[in-house]
């Protein structure tokens, strides 16, 4: 029966909307742990301000208690925004000879006091005003350094694969919550962040555009298209290798672009293997260059590489900010990319083009194997996937983010698809969508949240700029190969993740970065992924593939031939960064 493997999903997607709601929820006022005191005919008092770390940034959850003559009064928790209002009564003209201090306390902070006698309130009526804004300095304590431990033992489950990633982030999210709700209760220098804080960590824009893309390609996969696509390449190529890895490795780029390299790759596989042992070429020597090319070419726009989905949503950048500033420079990197190609595997394309005996019949072999079979829905995809790239190119017109560009397009070819009784409703839920990487998102929001609050990015971001000296070449050049080399080794995901605040910070402080320091992450991220086998998810997915059907590459035979170009890639990126400076 189908039904019972339905319900995990769909518990999942409830999950997802309860998650949200939460986070949406959890974005209110600091709540009160005292209750206001009638007094009366006495007098009120109202104190207020922002709470804020060293580098200007909201500290939301920092307890503000107010002492009046000794005793505690009341005690306010600020909101997520770092702001705090205060109203507590005094009998009548007590205020005159009071003496007030407000004492500010968070886990990973130190405590702060602050004395006011009452003639520092300002004073309408019968009520009392007093604005003030306190910033407090980071301690590295016992939650700094159980979140530090706990977030890198979940980096090297993910980065080595000892674990399922997603379930390594879940490990690791859910050790930073029971850590806080156990340990952290008895002792509050254990207690690294709440739950209502983990829920307003994730980033719902990511998930949910990452599920819209995940429905829509789902369906258009029914139709053909892509096979298709590739039948095509092999005719226009005429038969000749090196000019089909070309056409394919351009396809491969615009597609990334535009619907993201995991999917891309998932698609194109099998038939990119198919075609390769139809030549006598070794797979890998056509699979290979694919994967380059989808990664440079899921650099160039706000959806074509999971970091940029990370950064766009993160920054408030826009799809077309995405394509203004480093769509050329991804076009450069597909022409390297094709002098590389050509001189690291020509020779095998030589050798296969001289195994094709008769073009023309291996042509047509392809045509009736490859076919569209099922048009009036390939058409129905085609025009609701341009509308919603049209919204993804305008989006900052209508001040929408992306994923509703994304859900309304999956949601209305869906029903399309229902309709006209295309689609199994089922399948698609089970299998189109990636659960698991959703789940790894959600997780990972969380994790890298929890170092966030607890100050581990705080003492990156103060290296980083300590290092550079507040220069913007250097901050520059050492994002983008600090971004590059992690991002080899490590899924770039994580790593991406974990450096928004970082140059979200740097961006602010440094002197003429502007947006330039989001495209040098951008671009290490995605770039570096060339390096190894593990540096992007598309590589992992393709050959993955590869080995299921007998054709293994080793991590350092990956690297051989891809390390050298993920080097080139980054030379260029960096003079490119440095002439054009993109805004």
């Amino acid at each position: 029966m189908r039904t019972p493997k339905v319900i995990m999903p769909v518990i999942i997607s409830l999950v997802l909307l309860f998650f949200g709601s939460l986070a949406f929820a959890s974005g209110g006022g600091g709540k009160k742990t005292h209750e206001m005191v009638i007094i009366e005919g006495g007098e009120y008092v109202t104190i207020s301000g922002t709470i804020i770390d060293s580098h200007k940034e909201p500290v939301g959850e920092a307890i503000v208690a107010v002492k009046l003559n000794g005793h505690e009064v009341t005690a306010v928790e600020t909101a997520h925004n770092g702001h705090y209002v205060t109203n507590f009564m005094v009998e009548k003209d007590a205020m005159h000879n009071a003496s007030l201090d407000l004492e500010v306390r968070k886990t990973s902070f130190s405590a702060k006091a602050m004395h006011f006698p009452g003639s520092d309130f300002a004073q309408k009526g019968d009520h009392y005003y007093l604005a003030e804004d306190v910033m407090l300095d980071r301690f590295l304590g016992s939650a700094f350094w159980i979140a530090t431990v706990v977030f890198i033992l979940a980096y090297v489950l993910i980065a080595f694969e000892l674990l399922h990633r997603t379930v390594a982030a879940m490990l690791g999210a859910t050790m930073m919550l029971l850590i806080s709700y156990t340990i952290g209760t008895i002792n509050p220098d254990f207690r690294i962040f709440s739950f209502g804080r983990a829920i307003s960590c994730i980033d719902m824009n990511v998930v949910l555009l990452l599920m819209g893309m995940m429905i829509i390609v789902g369906i258009l996969k029914n139709t053909g298209v892509f096979q298709w696509c590739a039948y095509i390449s092999y005719k226009l190529a005429k038969g000749k290798v090196f000019p089909l890895t070309v056409i394919l490795m351009v396809f491969t780029a615009v597609s990334s672009a535009f619907l993201d390299n995991v999917t891309t790759m998932l698609l194109l596989t099998g038939v990119a293997i198919e075609i390769s042992i139809s030549c006598r070429l070794n797979p890998l020597h056509l699979l290979m260059p694919l994967v380059l090319a989808s990664n440079v070419g899921g650099t160039a726009t706000l959806i074509g590489d999971p970091p940029n989905i990370m950064i766009g949503s993160y920054a408030g950048l826009t799809f077309m900010d995405f394509v203004m500033a480093l769509a050329l420079l991804c076009v450069v990197g597909m022409v390297v990319l094709t002098v590389y190609v050509k001189v690291v595997w020509g020779k095998s394309y030589t050798t296969a083009q001289a195994t094709i005996s008769n073009v023309p019949e291996f042509t047509a072999e392809l045509k009736e194997k490859y076919k569209i079979y099922d048009m009036p829905l390939l058409t129905y995809g085609l025009v609701i996937l341009g509308f919603v790239v049209f919204l993804f190119l305008s989006h900052g017109y209508w001040h929408m983010e992306v994923s509703v560009a994304a859900l309304a397009g999956a949601s209305v070819l869906t029903t399309v698809a229902l309709l006209t009784k295309k689609v199994d409703l089922l399948h698609m839920i089970e299998k189109d969508i990636e659960w698991p990487t959703l789940m790894f998102f959600i997780f990972l929001f969380i994790l890298v949240g929890a170092v966030q609050e607890a100050g581990l990015l705080a003492v990156v971001a103060d290296w980083i700029l300590d290092l550079s000296g507040g220069d913007y070449l250097i901050s520059m050049t050492l994002i983008l190969w600090v971004a590059a080399i992690m991002s080899a080794f490590v899924d770039n995901i994580p790593f991406t993740a974990t450096m928004l605040p970082i140059v979200a910070y740097l961006s602010t402080v440094i002197p003429g970065a502007e947006n330039t320091l989001w495209w040098a992450l951008a671009v290490g991220a995605c770039f570096g992924g060339n390096g190894t086998i593990i540096g992007a998810s598309a590589n992992v997915v393709t050959m993955g593939i590869a080995e299921g059907q007998g054709y293994k590459i080793s991590f350092l035979g990956f690297m051989k031939t891809a390390f050298p170009f993920m080097i080139i890639s980054i030379i260029i990126a960096q003079v490119w960064l440095m002439l054009f400076k993109p805004a």
